[in-house]
C-alpha cells in the first residue's frame, strides 16, 4: 500500500512540475584498453595456462577410490603457484596505481589470495576423490586467471 501512495505522490508531483528537459545526446563510451598484451599480464596468462595443464595431467592419473596420489613435481608446482599469486597481486597494484576502477583489479587480488588456499587443499587431500576435487578447483581458478585477463574489456557504464 505504501508503494501505491508513493507512486501516486510521484506522479502528482511530476505532473505539476516544469516541463521535462530535452534529452541529452548520447555519448559514445569507448571500451577500456585490454591489458592482455602487456608483459606482466601476458606472463600471468602464460603461467596460469601452463599450471592448469599440469593440474589436468595429474587429474588424468588419479584413482578416486584410493588414497591421495603422490604428485610428481608438486614442490616445484607449489613454488610456481606462489610466484603466480605474487604476479596477480602485482597486477592488482599496477591497475590500482593507474586508477583503474574495473573488476579486473579486484579479481586479480582475489585470485592472489585464493591460489595459496587451493594449493593447501591439494596438499591436505587424503583420498583420490578429495585430491581430484581440490585439483579441479585449482584448474577452475587457473582458468579464471586466464579468462579475466584475456576477455575483452567492457565499456564503463
Amino acid at each position: 500500500m505504501s508503494c501505491d501512495v508513493a507512486l501516486a505522490a510521484f506522479l502528482w508531483l511530476a505532473s505539476t512540475g516544469p516541463a521535462a528537459a530535452a534529452p541529452k545526446p548520447a555519448v559514445a563510451v569507448a571500451a577500456p584498453q585490454s591489458v592482455a598484451k602487456e608483459p606482466l599480464f601476458a606472463d600471468i596468462v602464460g603461467r596460469a595456462g601452463r599450471l592448469k595443464a599440469e593440474v589436468e595431467a595429474w587429474r588424468g592419473h588419479l584413482k578416486a577410490d584410493g588414497p591421495a596420489a603422490s604428485l610428481a613435481g608438486f614442490d616445484g608446482f607449489s613454488a610456481r603457484i606462489g610466484e603466480l599469486a605474487a604476479l596477480d597481486q602485482k597486477g592488482h597494484e599496477v591497475l590500482k596505481a593507474r586508477g583503474t576502477d574495473g573488476d579486473l583489479k579486484c579479481i586479480l587480488h582475489g585470485i592472489s589470495q585464493d591460489l595459496p588456499l587451493k594449493l593447501g587443499e591439494i596438499g591436505k587431500a587424503a583420498t583420490g576423490k578429495d585430491q581430484d576435487a581440490a585439483l579441479r578447483d585449482m584448474a577452475y581458478l587457473l582458468n579464471d586467471n586466464v579468462e579475466v585477463i584475456t576477455a575483452p574489456p567492457a565499456p564503463a557504464v
